[in-house]
């Protein structure tokens, strides 16, 4: 290969990975200000799930018509165009003056992150042709990319110590500017002539259903589970979903062919992504607020003090779909989710009182557990679709653990917020939450386990190598 060829793609490859890096960068260290934004913005704990729930949400509809939309009108644009919004929604979150400013920030992150992580990919995938070199790049891409999840709670922690929750915004400007000068320079553009036409009408409908869905879990436990507001917010997000899939079993190019839920593999691993963002996100929007709220840690320590679970996520999940290779997508996968449901089971039972010694290897074994379980189940998901169909499947599968990702900062909030209503202390409510998200994991370890016994093909265990952390968390 021409020495000038492999520099331009080395080029591509560093800028990729780092408006990849900026966007899981910016996943993990919103949980370390939390504390800090609660008490500096007099907000309750509802306010502080719609901070994260407000941009998990947008990137979660929005990450598959972004592919799409990079594919019809130019990788290259749509990425510097994601990266320039992701940046200006930076310095609007920095300088917000309420939690109602802080929280239309976050929203329009969330469509900056939908243009760029897609567009990043298909760049990447583009420059790369040759299926071998384009795995080893992508797998490159995906493993210094995610050293952003593992630098969140730490540099959070820091910036947070320092300067105040709104340094952690601020710290995507410069890496945003380094991307926009960088990125014209040197990325070329492509398109895919043949890309589908974009679906408005499931694209609008998806996020009105899960955002109506999401309103009413939010703000049930303040307003009241019974209330005509919350009735209403139930009902509407289950008319709005049925149109939603009534559209797409008629569309000619639905967001979500329905179609491909009837493999078995498919749905199945879908399904189990939808509870691995559950319970990862869910319970670590709480992980923070335990330290520093039940355990009297300072933000800086609590940062740190996180790290277990997503240092061992960072570790194992490279070694996840070799696993799977040899021993099966069945096996690693419910072991995974049982290691994970285990570990929160254990995070269920600490308290104000337990020391750190008792706590990080809890962190630990459900980070090694999540990490066992997302590289199979996207690669089962690519298996089980035709070649031409690998990255519609990979980009479901990273949007049905998005989806999942908001129903659990939602559902687990919920019970912290009943459980206090009810008169329980704080730190009773994050131990419920804890033990229902492990309950929720483990049932899909047995849901998963038994429903693939018998009829698991031979290619499963050999999922495709694909990147596991494409979208925030």
């Amino acid at each position: 290969m021409d020495v000038g060829i492999r520099s331009d793609r080395a080029a591509l490859l560093a800028v990729t990975c780092l408006g990849q890096f900026m966007v899981l960068l910016d996943s993990t260290i919103v949980g370390a200000a939390l504390p800090d934004m609660q008490q500096r913005l007099h907000t309750q704990l509802n306010g502080l799930q719609w901070i994260v729930d407000a941009y998990v949400l947008l990137v979660a509809m929005l990450l598959l018509s972004g592919g799409v939309f990079a594919d019809r009108f130019g990788r290259k644009r749509v990425f510097l165009a994601g990266v320039a919004v992701f940046t200006a929604a930076s310095v609007l979150c920095s300088a917000a003056p309420s939690i109602g400013w802080l929280i239309t920030g976050r929203v329009v992150q969330g469509i900056g992150a939908s243009a760029l992580s897609p567009a990043s990919l298909a760049l990447l995938a583009a420059a790369y042709p040759v299926p071998q070199e384009r795995v080893k790049a992508i797998g490159l891409w995906a493993g210094f990319s995610g050293i952003g999840l593992a630098a969140g709670p730490l540099a959070g922690g820091i910036l947070v110590d320092a300067f105040g929750w709104p340094a952690i915004f601020l710290v995507n400007v410069p890496i945003g500017a380094v991307l926009l000068l960088a990125g014209m320079r040197i990325l070329g553009e492509s398109r895919n002539p043949a890309a589908p036409a974009l679906d408005i009408p499931g694209t609008v409908l998806s996020v009105l259903g899960v955002g109506t869905l999401t309103y009413g879990l939010i703000e049930g436990g303040s307003r009241g589970w019974t209330s005509p507001v919350i009735l209403a917010s139930f009902a509407a997000a289950v008319v709005i979903l049925a149109a939603f899939v009534a559209v797409e079993r008629r569309g000619a190019t639905p967001m979500l062919p329905l179609r491909l839920f009837r493999q078995r593999l498919f749905t199945v691993s879908s399904t189990a992504m939808v509870v691995v963002g559950f319970a990862l996100m869910g319970s670590s929007f709480f992980f923070s607020q335990f330290f520093v709220y039940v355990q009297g840690s300072s933000v800086l320590r609590a940062g740190v003090q996180t790290l277990p679970a997503t240092l061992a996520m960072v570790i194992v999940s490279p070694y996840a779909g070799r696993f799977a290779a040899r021993y099966g997508f069945r096996i690693v996968v419910t072991t995974g989710l049982t290691l994970a449901g285990l570990g929160l089971l254990a995070m269920g039972f600490v308290h104000a009182g337990t020391g750190y010694g008792n706590v990080w290897w809890r962190l630990a074994v459900l980070g090694i557990g999540f990490a066992l379980t997302m590289s199979p189940l996207t690669g089962a998901a690519i298996q089980s679709v035709s070649p031409q169909e690998g990255g519609l499947a990979s980009g479901i599968s990273s949007t049905t653990r998005q989806i999942g990702a908001v129903l659990g900062v939602a559902v687990l909030g919920a019970i912290v917020r009943t459980r206090e209503s009810g008169g329980a202390s704080f730190e009773a409510g994050l131990n419920s939450a804890f033990v229902a998200a492990g309950a929720v994991t483990l049932a899909c370890a047995v849901f998963t386990g038994l429903w693939l016994a018998r009829s698991e093909p031979p290619e499963a265990s050999a999922p495709r190598a694909q990147p596991t952390v494409t979208t925030p968390s």
